[in-house]
């Protein structure tokens, strides 16, 4: 099944109601410290307001279902065996079942953070293209003018060197666009599609073809109840944070740190929440860390 497509709008329009100028941070002694005992296949996340450390068991999946056309040439997947060549991980498109055959709606969610603002016009500052990057894929420069003609800025998302603290890329392997066990790049199609570009015109609506990225610079959070959780499939629920003030700090004293902050900034309209076809395999462990404010 396939949602609404207006996201875009709404994201689009709340991006140019924040703020974009961005405050600086000295967390690089901080995240020193936080990712000290990490395992090369381990991240971090929130949960409760607290710290929890992700185990990856196994790579990710994006799932594809029978009648979906995930790279829109107009042939269903049962009949396409180009589609089945390469993992296609689309934002608000979702599947009925999960990679284990499960029905989605009983499905563990983890909500990943992007942070869609900032203020930098410079479309060299955009994540570099990969050695093997994926043919059509958005990648440096081109990447950053794309950026700037959507939203008039490079949001801190697709930048190479953030100016805000991230949980992914992961500390063991700080590759922009790439995280322990997850895909390296995303197809934004759905999530875009409609929407306006500086000059004149708008991305193809429907979509016509995948619109492939890096993935973004983001950090996690999860629901209370699945803070210590064993290894599970989790749906990768995009959540688009559009002000800096929302944004975790490293030791997760400030900003969003559990799934209830997180559904308060979305009510206000500072965060956009969607779906997707992504999934992720590992278990959740909440260390002993609590900050009061939460």
């Amino acid at each position: 099944m396939r949602p609404s497509q207006s996201s875009a709008r709404v994201i689009v329009r709340a991006l140019h109601r924040m703020p974009t100028i961005l405050s600086a941070a000295c967390l690089a002694f901080v995240a020193h410290d936080a990712f000290a005992q990490l395992a090369p296949n381990q991240t971090q996340g929130f949960g409760n307001g607290r710290i929890v450390t992700f185990t990856y068991q196994q790579n990710f999946d994006c799932v594809d279902e029978p009648t979906l056309d995930l790279d829109f040439n107009g042939i269903p997947a049962q009949s396409d065996p180009n589609e089945m060549q390469t993992p296609i991980c689309q934002v608000v498109t979702e599947t009925r079942r999960d990679p284990a055959g499960g029905d989605l709606k009983h499905t563990a969610h983890l909500y990943v953070l992007v942070p869609m603002f900032g203020s930098d016009t410079h479309p060299e500052d955009a994540m570099d293209c990969p050695a093997e990057k994926r043919p059509g894929e958005l990648c440096g420069v081109d990447l950053g003018n794309a950026l700037i003609s959507i939203f008039g800025f490079v949001p801190e998302a697709w930048k190479k060197t953030p100016s805000v603290h991230k949980q992914c890329p992961d500390p063991n392997n700080p590759v922009p666009g790439t995280c322990t066990m997850h895909a390296s790049s995303v197809d934004l199609s759905v999530l875009l599609a409609g929407t306006a570009i500086a000059g004149g015109g708008s991305i193809a609506n429907p979509p016509t073809t995948p619109i492939f990225v890096p993935t973004p610079n983001h950090s996690h959070v999860v629901d209370n109840s699945r803070v210590n959780a064993g290894a599970i499939w989790w749906e990768v629920r995009p959540v688009l944070v559009m002000d800096q003030s929302d944004w975790p700090a490293a030791d997760g004293s400030s900003g969003i740190t559990s799934s209830r902050m997180m559904d308060a900034a979305e009510a206000a309209g500072r965060a956009v929440e969607v779906g997707s076809n992504f999934f992720l395999f590992f278990s959740s462990t909440m260390s002993g860390m609590r900050h009061a404010m939460h």
